[in-house]
């Protein structure tokens, strides 16, 4: 997978952005490439939290033009491929049963802002740009709309999506895109601590339970949402871990997971 690279280190998978000459834009070989990455990611028994993160000055400039262009010569059934891929991507992302952090060291646009949109937790430096500006070139931010919309609500994803201006770390943070700021120098580190702490102190099932009702919950009227909750609870508390957890508790003793 040359467009990426994928490392595991104490039960932490790290997936890295590799086109920094490109500005890690976009393009089929990447969007296969990652998702092949996070499908490993899910499956490798090593591994319990992801970190996405870029080489380079950019975390990612978004579709790679150059592939667009070439693009608009296909067919619409192959476009209509094309576009699948990087929806399957992005419900990868959102739905997969481990959590992911996104590492922004630097700016996130368009389709970039996209995959930093469909992480459950996004880390940034304050230098860094977020924005959906595929209207600027004629184009649409189709699939993260869908996304954002669940993320921050209908009226600040309209500001985002139609005005295609990029807002600075700050805002960003104030919409809820970003959940921490963090100095460039203190990055890597605040991450890693992070992951570290999710993967020391969090049952993985919990987490897995919690991230599939999250993508589920949201689609259901309020009764079947609760019915949905009330079974998930019913589930929650036969597995193997609720199990450990209370008996850790009750017994005053540290538990690792």
């Amino acid at each position: 997978m040359n467009t990426i690279v994928y490392a595991v280190s104490n039960r932490i998978a790290s997936i890295t952005l590799n086109r920094p000459d490109k500005r890690n834009a976009l393009n089929s070989a990447m969007v296969n490439d990652l998702t092949n990455a996070f499908n490993q990611a899910e499956q490798d028994d090593r591994v319990k939290v992801i970190i996405l993160k870029a080489a380079g000055e950019a975390f990612c400039a978004g579709a790679d033009l150059s592939y667009l262009q070439q693009l608009q010569k296909n067919s619409l059934e192959e476009n209509l491929a094309d576009s699948t891929n990087l929806r399957n991507l992005f419900h990868k992302i959102y739905t997969l049963s481990k959590p992911v952090i996104a590492q922004v060291q630097g700016h996130a646009l368009a389709g970039g802002c996209g995959l930093a949109t469909v992480c459950d937790f996004c880390f940034s430096v304050p230098e860094a740009k977020f924005g959906y500006t595929e209207v600027k070139i004629g184009f649409i931010p189709a699939v993260v709309m869908v996304f954002l919309i669940r993320k921050i609500g209908d009226g600040r994803a309209r500001e985002l999506l139609l005005s295609g201006n990029a807002i600075n770390a700050d805002e960003a943070f104030e919409k809820g895109l970003v959940s921490r700021l963090v100095q460039p120098g203190d990055l890597e580190k605040t991450v890693r601590d992070f992951a570290e702490h999710l993967v020391n102190t969090n049952s993985a099932m919990s987490m897995k339970l919690t991230k599939q009702m999250i993508a589920e919950v949201q689609n259901l009227p309020l009764d079947a949402a609760l019915d949905y909750a009330a079974a998930m609870n019913a589930q929650a508390r036969a597995t193997d871990d609720c199990r450990r957890g209370i008996a850790a508790f009750l017994n005053k003793e540290k538990i690792l997971w």
